[in-house]
């Protein structure tokens, strides 16, 4: 096959062709997928090949293999596809429909972001919002995600990503407990109710840290929890004490549900971004969202002021 010297790319059909056969090594396969004969889809791969001026496949007795240069080729034009789909499913979405749709994960969706979506709604009705909630990080193109709030010291190269707030966490306790808490130490004196998230994220959530911290000698342990949401109702019922995040016990502290009976507080480099492909952030109803929960988590300021942060 003499070499054709072209840049211009083949039809899209028989990249598509390619793309199919080189997946399942199969031209019946394949044809398959594709909805068209063998003996059509085996005739666009020759197209591509007379257009690349080399074969692609080596025709062997009842299979087919790709040669070096179909191996090369493979990987490029599977991704090209992914990326094609991927770029007109997020064009249809926002053609099809005013909506948008945001992950964040579990506890702070439920603790924080549902209770407050009704301000967001009333404002913008044409705009229908639809929710993930999932410690996963999430595809935008594949799980058809607009925009996530993650949380953490985070590195969100290659997207856009805006800090929104630096959270802390302080000992809160139900309003009964809290009468016997005059100082750090008393806070040793009561059940510990401890988190475990299974990582390195949330490891100031834990005891040892702000005890060491304010020289507190840590001797009450209490039940482990692998969520902060289930330790905060935990703290609620008056099992104990609970390092709680504010974002995730605003809504509690401000039923009167919890109080934070000392000042002594802990403050790290975790922090909610708002996070998305490039370009994005720019969308109207992105940008509706990114300002409005921008104001919202603002109003968790308040609670940092006074207290003492190491």
């Amino acid at each position: 096959m003499s070499t054709a010297h072209n840049d211009r790319l083949p039809p899209l059909n028989a990249l598509r062709a390619f793309e199919s056969a080189a997946r399942h090594l199969s031209f019946a396969n394949a044809a398959a997928e594709l909805h068209v004969t063998p003996a059509a889809l085996s005739q666009q791969i020759k197209s591509l090949e007379a257009h690349l001026g080399a074969p692609v496949f080596l025709r062997l007795n009842r299979r087919v293999e790709l040669t070096d240069i179909g191996r090369m080729l493979a990987p490029n034009v599977s991704d090209g596809f992914e990326a094609l789909q991927g770029a007109w499913s997020s064009a249809l979405r926002r053609v099809e429909k005013q909506h948008l749709t945001v992950t964040a994960g579990p506890a702070f969706m439920a603790g924080w972001l549902a209770p407050r979506m009704g301000s967001f709604v009333t404002a913008h009705p044409e705009v229908e919002l639809r929710f993930t909630a999932s410690l996963r990080m999430l595809n935008f193109e594949r799980d058809e995600i607009d925009l996530a709030i993650r949380f953490g010291a985070g590195d969100d190269a290659g997207y856009f990503s805006e800090d929104v707030f630096v959270d802390w966490v302080t000992p809160m306790v139900s309003p009964e407990l809290a009468k016997q808490i005059k100082t750090p130490a008393d806070v040793a004196k009561l059940p510990m109710v401890g988190q475990d998230s299974g990582g390195k994220l949330h490891d100031y959530e834990r005891w040892d840290m702000w005890c060491d911290m304010y020289g507190v000698e840590k001797n009450a342990d209490g039940p482990v929890f692998t969520t902060p949401d289930s330790a905060l109702t935990y703290g609620v019922n008056g099992g104990g004490v609970v390092l709680g995040r504010i974002s995730l016990a605003q809504h509690l502290l401000e039923a009167g549900q919890l109080v934070m009976p000392v000042l002594h507080s802990l403050r790290r480099n975790l922090r909610y971004r708002l996070v998305c492909p490039l370009g994005v952030e720019e969308e109207p109803n992105v940008r509706m969202f990114r300002e409005w929960i921008k104001a919202e988590m603002a109003g968790l300021n308040r609670w940092s002021e006074g207290r003492r942060f190491e």
